[in-house]
């Protein structure tokens, strides 16, 4: 695999996600957004991310987050614990595009990471969930990520024994397909 590096004018950039980016079972510095912050020179991500956390709990800090770093980017993953959750997605919705308001509001730019849930929760449920990405992308005119984990989840030795946490062989890869839509956004 080749990974990109990008120097572009220094920006600021907050993560705000649940255990995926937090880096659940992760060693400190190896998570994606510990990967990511070494590709983007002159950047700063600053990680934001719960572990446990939903779209209700992002939106609860959005407003501290985005007055602590000024950030020029914001990189929204979340809603993947409301799913989870059976949680309405009606809701997560609503809360999504809350946070994307409040964060456009201040000038920054928003990349939403996309997730899915596991089939057990039925197909009406997961469709439902996993609709919300594209409809927000599209009715709020935000650069998606479909789904971060596409080339990890279905491969066990990328995953960790809970089939829903992505290991550390895994981050250089979910680092590597978010910087590529990260780039054309910093610049």
């Amino acid at each position: 695999m080749v990974l990109l590096s990008m120097t572009v004018a220094a920006k600021s950039i907050v993560v705000l996600g649940d255990s995926i980016s937090a880096g659940y079972g992760i060693e400190t510095g190896q998570t994606w957004v510990d990967v990511l912050q070494q590709k983007l020179d002159g950047h700063k991500i600053y990680n934001e991310s719960v572990s446990g956390d939903t779209s209700a709990g992002g939106l609860a800090r959005i407003d501290r987050a985005l007055a602590l770093y000024q950030p020029d980017l914001v990189l929204l993953q979340l809603g993947g614990n409301d799913g989870l959750r059976g949680l309405s997605p009606a809701e997560m919705k609503a809360n999504l595009t809350e946070i994307i308001r409040r964060t456009r509001a201040t000038g920054a730019q928003v990349l939403l990471l996309g997730m899915k849930i596991p089939p057990n929760y039925g197909k009406r449920y997961v469709d439902m969930f996993y609709a919300i990405y594209p409809q927000l992308a599209a009715e709020l005119g935000v650069p998606l990520v479909p789904f971060i984990l596409e080339d990890v989840v279905l491969d066990p030795d990328k995953m960790q024994a809970d089939g829903l946490h992505p290991n550390s062989e895994a981050q250089p890869i979910i680092a590597e397909k978010i910087a590529a839509h990260v780039l054309p956004l910093l610049q």
